[in-house]
């Protein structure tokens, strides 16, 4: 009797996330950290957003967003956003979801806000888009030309 297509029983809030952070039909979203423990209805409400499926790393062209999946365990944060760059067209953004202070893996927000500005990159904005994920929005600073 369960259905996966178009069920909204057990909705965290993640369709109307992925419009708070700001996606858009036709952007080329990039997917990067995906891992068993991602949130897929946070990833499926993305998808739905931008009408089409998001891209990986082999992608191999410039990408309007990068969804950044990043726990504790996962290494050297300055370097994981430094990689995530690669195929940013200038004036995206990066989402980098952690799992939220208090879950296993979380990321302290003091790391993220140490690691941004070392890889270049400006916070901007923090939400919880799921019960197990927050989200942060990272920016490259304008430059004066």
């Amino acid at each position: 009797m369960s259905s996966t297509e178009g069920g909204s029983s057990t909705q965290t809030g993640a369709p109307g996330a992925a419009e708070r952070l700001g996606f858009k039909p036709g952007m080329v979203v990039q997917e990067l950290g995906w891992d068993s423990d991602t949130d897929d209805q946070l990833r499926v409400a993305i998808e739905d957003a931008i009408d089409a499926d998001m891209v990986d790393g082999d992608y191999g062209n410039v990408v309007d967003a990068v969804l950044l999946w990043w726990r504790s365990e996962d290494g050297d944060l300055v370097d994981g956003l430094v990689d995530a760059l690669t195929d940013l067209v200038g004036g995206g953004a990066i989402w980098l979801l952690t799992p939220r202070v208090g879950r296993p893996n979380a990321v302290e927000p003091a790391d993220i806000a140490e690691a941004a500005p070392v890889a270049g990159l400006a916070q901007t904005t923090t939400a919880a888009v799921s019960k197990e994920w927050s989200a942060t929005r990272l920016i490259a600073p304008k430059h004066p030309a």
